[in-house]
């Protein structure tokens, strides 16, 4: 290893000349000597040095002091002041450049000796130190996630160039400001503020992390979707001096899940629409192969009568699987009856296996004797679809879901339940099953295993709600790789009353009132009016909501009542029916419909205020249901359908 070079700066020569002896006799070398500031700056950039001994007092323009803080800024190399001047002013301009060394005269060999091995020294940390900053930013910037540091009370010290960018803040501007104000974050959900993970890991000195569904708040008022984490960073000590988050812009990899879930779905929608199709291509072959062979006229009357059944049976199986596709979609309005879950199971049969899919097992086992419960059908469907659907989820590779009902007669409490007879339904799947904790949240609102804009996850909390509003309750029985059965107890009817829509006794159904028939479909509105006026009605019809307030402003006579779609443009026949009551006070409406959306015909339905006949429907049920509205009294007050 080569000697160190130095070079003195000293304006007085015979001094110059002496320091340089001293120098050589301790085994330095000595690559020149300067006698002016101006001088030493060039010999110390022609020569370079590995030190330079520093008069402070030198002659011409720039001084010792001068020189040495241009060779720090422009070479840095280290300076020692070598000087008989130690008053307070001169301390205090040298210490402005920050000299390695500082030695009065006179000194001995020693002192010189020392001075220049530690300055040597300091710099050699300082370069090493210098290093390793560089290198730790170049990491730290190459890195595809933000970096903030802190001191000890939260303030910002460090960030790098990715983390300017997230959050808007430069570097410069950031250093000292609090870290929850250069990295603000807010729910995606509730937009409430959350907690800083740099905050919480000083204060509990344990490494923290972020909720999903977390939104960085950037300095101009835009929001990206983050994850990240925390740790506290220790001194030497162990003592908390700081911490490091760490951070990362997750929007882009939410779009491609999103996509990833939207593909999925509509592959599974896609797989439920062509078995719809294929069933309804099936009943529409019947249809038209019998409604040809009836137009043929070659038909004896039994003949006729026999594929007329079987036409009206085909529609029914359609009327049966659109009931199913509205439960599916909840676009059916929601009416209690009387039903059996065996019933139910089997209607819903086709679909479930549909919607899992041929890798998972179906098999179902229904008690005989099961009881009747007093439940929505399209909520009772929608339990059956959801806990289907979430078993699929479940399990991804196959597995098997079997679907049981059973008869229990309990002479003690059944969950929170008082003691008596229930229906159970119960669904086990061979998943992955849960843990403890998730088991326990499971039914709360907005509950999800499942990340950011998935909807709501396992969806169970509709499920309690729907089973706690039918009058019974729900259990969960899960492990850990070793699935679910989930169990819901409906309360049997000891003593059944007629289910909605189901045959009723023989009873007047005939009439002389006049009824406004209002619905958007030709063909329906002609079989409507030719039905009510098969009964004896007579019959004013429109093909909208406009034409039926036109003509009733035209009638001078009494309308008890209103049949309406409800789905029709323009105007629909919720609407209708709230301008058809505050013009015609205590009419009657009858909604005919396959499903609604409608806030004023939910509200109208919920205050008995009017009525629901679900298409398709039979002749006898159109007349028994407009008779039956006829005949109840006439409640002026009521304000609205």
């Amino acid at each position: 290893m080569p000697p160190t070079s130095i070079l003195i700066v000293e304006d007085e020569r015979i001094i110059a000349l002496g320091i340089q002896k001293r120098l050589v006799n301790l085994g330095y070398t000595v690559s020149g000597l300067a006698a002016s500031g101006a001088e030493a700056v060039r010999k110390a950039t022609e020569l370079r040095p590995n030190l330079v001994l520093m008069d402070i007092r030198l002659e011409g323009d720039i001084d010792g002091i001068e020189a040495a803080a241009c060779i720090r800024r422009q070479l840095d190399l280290p300076v020692v002041y070598l000087t008989a001047n130690s008053d307070p002013d001169t301390l205090r301009l040298a210490k402005i450049t920050e000299p390695f060394g500082y030695i009065l005269k006179p000194y001995d060999d020693r002192d010189l000796q020392t001075a220049i091995e530690m300055a040597l020294y300091k710099h050699e940390m300082e370069r090493r130190l210098r290093e390793n900053e560089r290198w730790l930013a170049a990491t730290l910037g190459s890195i595809g996630d933000g970096v903030i540091a802190t001191d000890e009370v939260g303030r910002v010290r460090f960030m790098n160039g990715l983390a300017e960018k997230l959050t808007g803040w430069p570097a410069a501007e950031a250093q000292g400001r609090p870290v929850v104000e250069v990295f603000p974050i807010v729910s995606e959900r509730t937009r409430e503020p959350v907690t800083n993970p740099a905050m919480e890991a000083l204060l509990t000195h344990q490494a923290a992390a972020l909720a999903d569904g977390t939104a960085l708040v950037r300095r101009d008022g835009s929001e990206l979707s983050i994850d990240d984490s925390a740790a506290p960073i220790c001194d030497a000590t162990g003592r908390i001096a700081g911490a490091v988050l760490v951070f990362r812009d997750v929007t882009e990899r939410r779009h491609l899940e999103e996509r990833l879930r939207q593909s999925q779905k509509m592959e599974a929608i896609g797989r439920l629409a062509g078995g719809v199709a294929h069933d309804f291509n099936n009943i529409m072959t019947v249809i038209a192969g019998f409604s040809e062979l009836l137009l043929s006229g070659a038909l004896s009357p039994a003949e006729t009568r026999e594929y007329l059944q079987n036409v009206k049976t085909a529609s029914e199986r359609a009327s049966a699987l659109t009931r199913q596709i509205l439960a599916f979609s909840r676009k059916q309005v929601l009416l209690p009856c009387v039903l059996n879950l065996n019933t139910l199971l089997r209607d819903t049969d086709g679909m479930v296996r549909r919607l899992i899919g041929s890798h998972i097992e179906f098999v179902t086992a229904t008690d005989p004797n099961l009881g009747s419960v007093m439940a929505d059908p399209t909520q009772i469907t929608q339990v059956v679809m959801n806990l289907a659907l979430n078993a699929r989820d479940a399990m991804p590779g196959g597995g098997r879901l079997a679907i049981r009902t059973d008869d229990v007669r309990a002479g003690t409490q059944i969950l929170g339940l008082p003691p008596g007879r229930y229906a159970m339904l119960e669904m086990t799947d061979t998943g992955c099953g849960m843990t403890d904790a998730i088991r326990a949240k499971i039914c709360e609102p907005f509950f999800t295993t499942k990340g950011l804009g998935e909807g709501t996850g396992l969806g169970l909390s509709t499920v309690y709600g729907i089973v706690r509003q039918s009058g019974g309750d729900i259990e969960v029985v899960s492990a850990v790789g070793r699935g679910s059965t989930f169990r819901a107890y409906f309360p049997v009817i000891e003593s059944p009353v007629t289910a909605v829509g189901a045959d009723a006794p023989a009873s007047p159904d005939r009439g002389t009132e006049t009824i406004l028939v209002v619905d958007d479909d030709a063909g329906v509105r002609l079989v409507i009016t030719i039905l009510l006026a098969q009964k004896g009605y007579t019959v004013i019809e429109a093909d909208s909501g406009a034409k039926a307030l036109e003509l009733l402003d035209r009638h001078v006579g009494l309308i008890p009542l209103l049949v309406t779609d409800i789905v029709m443009p323009g105007m629909s026949g919720g609407e209708l029916a709230q301008k058809v009551v505050a013009l015609r006070p205590g009419i009657k409406v009858l909604f005919v419909s396959g499903y609604s959306e409608n806030v004023s015909v939910e509200c109208g339905l919920a205050k008995a205020t009017a009525k629901l006949l679900s298409k398709p429907f039979t002749a006898d049920s159109l007349s028994r249901v407009v008779r039956d509205l006829l005949d109840q009294p006439v409640d002026v007050s009521e304000g609205s359908a």
